[in-house]
């Protein structure tokens, strides 16, 4: 009677649990497949692991069936992801990482050459043109506008454009663009070539003039005023990412640049990844709309590379040889690493080319520029969202 007992509840536990579940709908086994898939390569290839890594494994979580971690809040009881995904809702996450990024980085390239303005306003032409392919493509407005911006190969403004206009496709569009981000040493390299001679990779640029101090503490105070004012809706990306870079340049809040852009960062890239992740779920991601939004976001990454280069062409013969048109690539948001990969491309051209200081120019611009093209779809395009 006790062995007939002890299997009877053995057999009601497998009944009731998520194996069981399982056979109700497997998609749901397939998601953790994809999870273990991007896990690999975030941990075994290294593909942007800081955040892949929390995201895969939040796929994980969320596929995991009956967990509940996802329930909006019933009395006492809330799904401990459902709070988790506030901080995405709200665009909280988004904005730290912004000004975890403004600490971290050197603005003195963009403010030493103003024109690297133009570099990474050019580099943003794939937003707007994957926009317009995703509306033939039978997206609504607000949806191919969050798409686009992919094109501008920055993580937390894809994920804040996604979650104000297309909540249900947020997954996918972080997914695509963390992972172009990830193998930009990949993707930009045969654009690069394709698109320049051996002649032009081969310029040697002067040395960039020196920044004072003054400068570096007005820009980010000058670009907060005259951007906020202008378009009203990047006031949570464009005002963290200055005062990052205010703590950073100002000289008297030292350990606030530091936790800015190490402790806080990485605390809110963790819940970050999970609040990404925890969306993908199988009855919302494995669907045809998701395989037209990574490829629509990486012909928009492709086309944005190619935008900030040829631009860059046309400086080099505005300038009469004296631009490297192999910056212009850096016009895409992706600090640091595009301008890694101009600096790396240079370098095989001419060995003695050290373009990496004159690439973060273009690349600081490409922030902002992403950002601003960001806000001005939300303040076209918010009304719209149902």
């Amino acid at each position: 009677m006790l062995e007939f007992s002890f299997f009877g509840t053995l057999g009601d536990i497998l009944g009731s649990s998520g194996f069981a579940d399982f056979a109700k709908d497997p998609r749901s086994l397939i998601m953790i497949i994809v999870a273990c898939v991007l896990l690999y390569m975030g941990i075994g290839k290294k593909f942007e692991p800081l955040l892949l890594v929390p995201i895969a494994f939040g796929i994980l979580m969320a596929n995991f069936p009956l967990t509940g971690i996802l329930n909006p809040p019933e009395g006492t009881n809330v799904g401990l992801f459902w709070v988790f995904y506030q901080g995405v809702q709200y665009a909280v996450y988004p904005s730290i990482i912004f000004l975890g990024i403004g600490a971290m980085t050197d603005f003195g390239p963009l403010i030493a050459r103003p024109s690297s303005l133009l570099l990474g306003a050019a580099a943003q032409l794939g937003i707007f043109t994957a926009f317009l392919l995703a509306l033939v493509l039978g997206f609504d407005p607000e949806v191919a506008a969050a798409i686009g911006v992919i094109g501008g190969a920055d993580g937390p403004t894809a994920i804040l454009t996604a979650s104000k206009l297309a909540a249900k496709y947020l997954p996918a569009i972080a997914i695509a663009a963390y992972s172009y981000m990830a193998l930009i040493p990949l993707i930009q390299p045969p654009i690069m070539k394709l698109l320049t001679t051996e002649k032009e990779r081969k310029v040697k640029m002067e040395q960039l003039r020196p920044v004072s101090k003054a400068e570096k503490i007005i820009f980010p105070i000058a670009v907060s005023i005259f951007v906020i004012l202008l378009i009203p809706d990047t006031a949570p990306l464009i005002g963290m990412l200055m005062l990052g870079n205010l703590f950073r340049e100002c000289g008297v809040t030292d350990r606030l640049s530091d936790t800015a852009q190490n402790n806080l960062c990485n605390i809110v890239t963790i819940f970050l990844g999970l609040s990404v992740g925890c969306k993908a779920q199988a009855d919302t991601f494995l669907t045809w709309e998701t395989i037209q939004i990574i490829f629509l976001g990486l012909f928009a990454f492709m086309l944005s590379t190619a935008g900030g280069i040829l631009f860059g062409k046309v400086m080099y013969k505005l300038s009469g040889g004296k631009i490297n048109p192999l910056i212009g690539s850096a016009g895409v948001s992706a600090v640091p690493m595009a301008a890694r990969v101009s600096q790396v491309e240079g370098q095989k051209a001419n060995p003695a080319n050290f373009l990496l200081m004159h690439a973060m120019g273009p690349n600081v611009a490409g922030v902002i520029g992403s950002a601003v093209a960001a806000g001005f779809m939300i303040k076209v395009f918010l009304p719209l969202v149902g």
